[in-house]
């Protein structure tokens, strides 16, 4: 098939990428002159595990091209995918700017005959908007496709290619099983739904992921107060079938382009639609007070931060990916600096994207042993392997005192114990002091 993709972001480029790869002709296309040029390098624009290696072969092969120009990618396309950002709002809805601009771009390219298939996260009622945008401007009846993602940054070719399943809505027969079939030698399960059951899959799927993540960041809370290992607690708790074991990690909270943006995009529809949901309100309360947490641990231990040198160990939200959109980093490295502390940070890949959003607020260091030399503290706030891997005896042999604040709980108990001096604050399990 040819396919036509909107948007080189994490979802365009990846679903791009990973459509070629089961041998179909793509083309993307993004406004970004600059962005395109280093794709036609063969130079991702984002950190992402195995998508330069796809990104070089396919474009070699000849299935997969960039460009800025709307004719090359749009003249033939039999399907068309839309995969532009759709950012928070100031009101917390989803920002459609791009979206719809996306739409009234491509109508001078539309015939009876394309698809056209919106994979951006959109509010429920969205894919019918821009059905009747497009058919007001073309006077053509025009097939939508609802094709939500499910990427998680990080791992997002192997969740494109392994996905645990595939979303279809519409409201037309033909569509559905025309982009079923672009997926087939995905053989990947598939759910055709309405256009709007297909919307709020997204959303509710999110939301609750971000749920179940506060929820064992509050009970991590609870474990501290009463004695309790939250790390034994929630492995109890996974080897239930009917809760499972992912997004049990305690720690400093979620972060990154998708929860933070569609919990609130969610909550904004329901009160929109006179619906209630104080569960998604508290979700985010609590998301926001665990960014601190750590903060909140030193100031018990130390009094005070002015004047401390505090090495922060991750700037990126998560690992195996350079984004720093709503990075837990960010409000910790705020609220270190307005206690007076110097912050001295180190992250694998996401130093230069961090400086862009802290500028000179902190400091960047090159390596964990240039961060933790002479601190007074770490703060792990990102769960690299490069970091979880650390000698801890060497480490803390550099630091003016051993201690460890740990947003991650990347340490076991016998590493720490291993150490002849230290004292290391978890998440939701028990200090050890030696």
């Amino acid at each position: 098939m040819k396919i036509a993709v909107l948007g080189t972001g994490y979802v365009g480029l990846s679903t791009g990428v990973c459509l070629s790869q089961i041998g179909h002709q793509v083309t993307c296309l993004d406004i970004n002159e600059r962005k395109i040029n280093q794709l036609r390098q063969g130079i991702s624009p984002i950190y992402e595990p195995n998508l330069e290696e796809l990104l070089t072969s396919n474009m070699a092969a000849g299935r997969l091209q960039f460009t800025t120009s709307q004719p090359e990618a749009l003249a033939d396309a039999e399907i068309i995918i839309i995969a532009v950002g759709t950012p928070q709002g100031d009101d917390g809805a989803a920002d459609l700017t791009y979206l719809v601009q996306a739409a009234k771009e491509i109508t001078s390219y539309i015939t009876q005959e394309t698809i056209i298939v919106i994979k951006s996260t959109v509010p429920v009622g969205t894919n019918a908007v821009v059905k009747k945008l497009i058919e007001d401007r073309t006077g053509t009846t025009v097939k939508m496709v609802s094709n939500p993602e499910f990427l998680r940054q990080g791992s997002a070719i192997e969740d494109t290619m392994k996905a645990d399943r595939i979303i279809i809505g519409s409201e037309n027969e033909l569509a559905a099983r025309k982009i079923e079939e672009m997926y087939q030698p995905l053989n990947v399960p598939v759910i055709v739904t309405s256009t709007k059951s297909a919307e709020m899959i997204k959303y509710a799927s999110n939301a609750f992921l971000a749920t179940k993540i506060s929820y064992i960041n509050e009970m991590a809370n609870l474990c501290e107060a009463v004695g309790a290992n939250v790390a034994d607690v929630a492995r109890g708790m996974g080897k239930d079938k009917r809760i499972g074991e992912a997004f049990l990690n305690a720690g400093i909270g979620y972060g990154g382009s998708c929860f933070p943006k569609d919990v609130k995009a969610l909550l904004h529809t329901a009160e929109v639609n006179g619906v209630e949901f104080p569960l998604l309100k508290e979700t985010i309360a609590i998301n926001e007070r665990q960014r601190e947490w750590l903060v909140a641990k030193a100031l018990k231990r130390f009094g005070h931060l002015s004047g401390k040198k505090i090495a922060m160990l991750g700037l990126a939200f998560k690992p195996e990916t350079d984004d720093m959109r709503e990075a837990p980093s960010i409000p910790i490295s705020a609220a270190l600096s307005k206690w007076g502390a110097e912050v001295i940070a180190y992250d694998p890949v996401a130093t230069e994207n961090a400086k862009k959003l802290l500028g000179d607020s902190i400091k960047y260091a090159g390596s964990i042993a240039e961060a933790v030399y002479e601190a007074d503290a770490v703060f792990i706030v990102t769960e690299w392997n490069e970091i979880k891997n650390q000698d801890l005896v060497e480490m803390i042999r550099n630091m003016k005192e051993p201690i460890i604040f740990d947003g991650r709980n990347c340490f076991s108990e016998d590493e720490i114990r291993a150490c002849s001096a230290i004292e290391y604050y978890p998440i939701g399990k028990p200090s050890i002091i030696i």
